[in-house]
């Protein structure tokens, strides 16, 4: 089957997704991460793109970026290949370390543009490694604090959306990038949304299993917060958890 045709930005922003071959770790060290930084950094000027948001996971990588001189292609030819090549060498394997070829969607309006950039920013949260995106040391939400970007990140833009003046525009991107949402955005195609009707059927099964079917709320705290990370492990969205058990998005959100 032939592969489906890239979608072409006409604003030239993308959001891109690439993962570890067989899901395998592509950051296992501080050091890796760093190496992946640099090599974003390093492609900036020849490339001509600039890079709005990124968040290295274990596994996977998001980036939020505008090409400029050379097509999206060449330009994550040229990160991939880069970091590939010295992964390889530090690690003493060959072969791909890429799951297929990297995924995109593009941003074409203001508004999709800060809910990707969100997103990207809210995936070490969601996926419970901190309880605070600025606790998390490897994506660009603290760049934007820096209001620089430390040399990698173009926050400029970004920040013009919130507000043309960069004192009051700060503390509106925080706000923004700290809200409960269950935005959806480009993900891999194994992660599939799970409907409202499964998620009732799942809920009960958790709570059948758990404690002889008590009821949820005549649960204590450590209990109730227990189910509630069950839950997510099993791919509930915050909205449909909120829907089946009453309790607040915010909750479930920092749980």
């Amino acid at each position: 089957m032939p592969r489906k045709a890239r979608q072409i930005s006409e604003s030239g922003i993308y959001h891109i997704i690439m993962r570890g071959i067989n899901k395998q770790l592509i950051f296992n060290e501080d050091e890796d991460s760093y190496r992946f930084l640099q090599t974003l950094k390093y492609y900036k000027d020849p490339s001509g793109y600039q890079l709005f948001a990124y968040c290295l996971m274990g596994n996977h990588i998001h980036l939020l970026l505008k090409v400029g001189a050379e097509p999206l292609q060449q330009v994550m030819r040229r990160i991939c290949g880069k970091y590939v090549y010295w992964y390889n060498q530090k690690y003493e394997r060959t072969g791909y370390l890429f799951q297929d070829r990297f995924k995109s969607e593009p941003v074409e309006d203001d508004r999709y543009f800060v809910t990707v950039l969100r997103y990207i920013h809210q995936n070490p949260l969601k996926a419970r490694i901190v309880d605070e995106i600025s606790k998390y040391r490897w994506s660009s939400f603290n760049d934007y604090l820096r209001w620089d970007g430390n040399g990698l990140v173009d926050t400029d833009f970004a920040l013009s959306i919130f507000n043309s003046n960069k004192e009051k525009a700060l503390p509106a991107f925080v706000a923004f990038n700290n809200q409960v949402t269950d935005d959806q955005c480009l993900e891999f195609e194994d992660k599939k949304k799970i409907t409202d009707k499964v998620a009732i059927e799942i809920f009960e099964q958790v709570l059948g299993i758990y404690n002889n079917g008590k009821e949820f709320q005549d649960l204590d705290k450590g209990e109730r917060n227990q189910i509630l990370n069950m839950l997510k492990d099993k791919g509930l969205s915050i909205r449909q958890i909120e829907k089946i058990t009453g309790i607040n998005r915010g909750v479930v959100f920092k749980t």
